[in-house]
């Protein structure tokens, strides 16, 4: 009987899947019952979907297409894609007119520094036309337009995605540095806090032991079916991430898109992995709250720890959401807001106002506290710390929550659907006790 069962397999989780009898929950589902008091055993919950919405920039794209007719050229020394350099090769292709690329994720283009190989991915999803410039071994100059449709092979690959959480970063010192933990200064002084990681919804917290998780194991990334090929670069036991791959036909762009650090463009991807429940050890991750989930503080000079805190002090009674109203734009001279916005979300129309594209908002936060006339708004917290005499003010989320949370929504309904069959690992995956 259910009752007595200690373990689960596969294909029992997928014979209830299939005869519509499965038990499904979101990451956050089931966490927001466990905070009103309610328990589980291993019959309430059949399948977990949890997801992780971030920048990752361990992210580059392979791509291979037609730019000109056979024998126009010899071969492309040198390409540029809405001037984001490619990186040409692995194949010649010697006079055939069709280059093979890869593109790394935080790549930046040549004229404007604010615009990266994220948001040329995006602009190629979204279906935009893009142009390609090539000087080729000879010193000859071509260009031409594409679009994604045209592009046959257009593949991303994860060498280092989805970690399991983060960590959060301030800055001890007294002058202000640049960083990739920002997208601008970081003030001195403890004067500010940032930080990275989904908490309670990444996959890797919810299942530590990958149990479920390994090579072969079929995700959502970006919203298009993806598959985990093995460990990322830098993982450990305690800090593990994934490698994967998908299909950039098939992708979403609310899923995706570019960030621009204080060291140059990045690359956010959104990763959705359901998890079988197989047996009580599982479910007693699966149950762990933000406020159970440690993230560690470090000095972002030198990423040395100096405290811990947890998941639940950043991201409880806080809004995940940024709120806009227009209303209370001052109309200064100097848009503070559009000059920082990492996303490009915001922009000043001499005609119009201010205008904010929430499609482009990664709910970061940023423009909290940089918009004197509150135009937007929302409670980001602030974090006490041992021996620092002030609360520490969280100004920038290097994750999104909502639109994590809207990737674990929408592989729940394709599962229950039944458009999305889970996989069992072809292989396990390892990782090295240290690095």
């Amino acid at each position: 009987m259910e009752e007595s069962k200690t373990h689960r397999t596969f294909s029992e989780i997928q014979e209830k899947i299939d005869h519509g009898e499965v038990v499904i929950l979101t990451a956050q589902e089931i966490c927001d019952r466990v905070r009103d008091g309610e328990t589980f055993e291993l019959r309430d919950i059949d399948v977990v979907t949890t997801a992780t919405s971030a920048l990752m920039s361990g992210t580059y794209a392979v791509l291979s297409f037609k730019v000109a007719e056979p024998d126009t050229f010899t071969k492309a020394a040198k390409v540029w894609i809405n001037t984001v350099p490619a990186q040409v090769g692995p194949c010649p292709n010697e006079r055939i007119g069709i280059l093979d690329l890869i593109v790394l994720g935080t790549e930046a283009s040549i004229i404007d520094p604010g615009y990266g190989a994220g948001d040329l991915f995006r602009d190629l999803v979204l279906g935009k036309q893009v142009l390609v410039e090539i000087e080729t071994d000879e010193g000859e100059k071509l260009s031409s337009f594409t679009t994604l449709k045209q592009i046959p092979h257009a593949m991303l690959h994860a060498s280092r995605n989805a970690f399991k959480n983060y960590l959060a970063f301030v800055n001890p010192g007294k002058t202000a540095v640049s960083t990739i933990f920002h997208s601008d200064k970081m003030s001195g002084n403890y004067e500010e806090m940032t930080f990275c990681g989904c908490g309670e919804l990444n996959p890797l917290e919810n299942d530590p032991e990958l149990k479920t998780i390994g090579i072969g194991t079929k995700v959502l990334i970006n919203g298009a079916e993806g598959f985990v090929t093995g460990p990322g670069t830098r993982s450990s036991k305690d800090k593990p991430n994934l490698a994967g791959v998908a299909d950039m036909h098939k992708m979403d762009p609310q899923f995706m898109g570019g960030f621009t650090t204080g060291h140059g463009p990045d690359i956010i991807m959104t990763w959705a992995v359901a998890i079988p429940v197989l047996d009580k050890e599982m479910l007693t991750h699966i149950l762990k709250i933000d406020a159970q989930i440690p993230l560690k503080v470090v000095d972002v000079r030198n990423r040395k720890p100096i405290f811990e805190i947890t998941y639940g002090d950043v991201w409880d009674k806080t809004n995940h959401e940024v709120e806009f109203k227009r209303e209370l734009c001052l109309k200064c001279d100097f848009c503070h807001v559009e000059n920082i916005c990492p996303v490009k979300a915001v922009r000043w129309d001499p005609e119009k106002g201010l205008q904010f594209d929430r499609s482009r908002c990664f709910n970061c936060g940023l423009c909290v506290s940089r918009c004197k006339g509150k135009t937007f708004f929302g409670n980001l917290g602030s974090i006490e710390l041992e021996g620092v005499t002030h609360k520490v003010p969280v100004t920038l989320r290097q994750s999104d929550r909502m639109t994590a949370l809207k990737a674990a929504q929408d592989l729940k309904k394709q599962i229950q659907k039944g458009q999305f069959k889970m996989t069992e690992p072809a292989g396990k995956i390892y990782f090295p006790d240290k690095l």
